[in-house]
């Protein structure tokens, strides 16, 4: 099966690029979006001067268990950069979103509680509310990971979105926030 036939069997429509989208961005930015692919797996990723965003990451079901994801989120840890990536808010009707998470968890990656996420479907119109996770080899701030995010909703995912979707994804003012300090105190109590 193709790579992006697995990928698209597996991610809901409202998070998947285009064939064309991810194909340019190979293509056209060889040195920053990658593809890893064997015969259990898929993870594109764009590898930047200061992190790492983790596009997508698909393990089929039958390498499961065999620690497959946690090699390949090693051999992006072992670069030393920060590694970020968006995963869907746990779904109770959708017992794959909890074992991401708790897989995630595993692997030492953090919730970055402080940005928020909300891009709309070029696909179908709704607006998704992703979670923004990170693993940093030091201490880092989650403004950092906003500012990364910021950069890979620039860089990736709204490159030639026009041309290629024939419509614009919404400003990255739009899409991403983060809360202060005493908004994050507020929440809390």
């Amino acid at each position: 099966m193709h790579w992006y036939e697995k990928l698209n069997q597996y991610f809901p429509i409202e998070e998947m690029k285009s064939q064309q989208h991810m194909e340019t961005l190979l293509k056209e930015h060889p040195e920053m979006y990658h593809k890893d692919e064997g015969p259990n797996h898929v993870m594109m990723y764009a590898e930047l001067e200061d992190f790492v965003f983790i596009d997508y990451l698909f393990v089929s079901k039958n390498a499961r268990g065999q620690r497959l994801g946690h090699k390949l989120l090693n051999s992006l840890k072992g670069k030393g950069k920060p590694v970020i990536l968006e995963v869907e808010p746990i779904n109770y009707e959708d017992t794959d979103t909890e074992k991401r998470l708790k897989f995630y968890k595993r692997e030492e990656f953090q919730h970055a509680s402080t940005v928020g996420y909300k891009r709309r479907s070029l696909a179908t119109g709704e607006i998704n509310t992703m979670e923004i996770l990170y693993w940093t080899p030091v201490e880092s701030s989650e403004v950092a990971v906003y500012e990364a995010m910021k950069k890979t909703y620039h860089l990736i995912h709204t490159y030639k979105d026009n041309e290629i979707y024939g419509e614009s994804y919404d400003p990255v003012e739009e899409v991403l926030s983060i809360k202060t300090p005493a908004e994050n105190l507020l929440e809390e109590v």
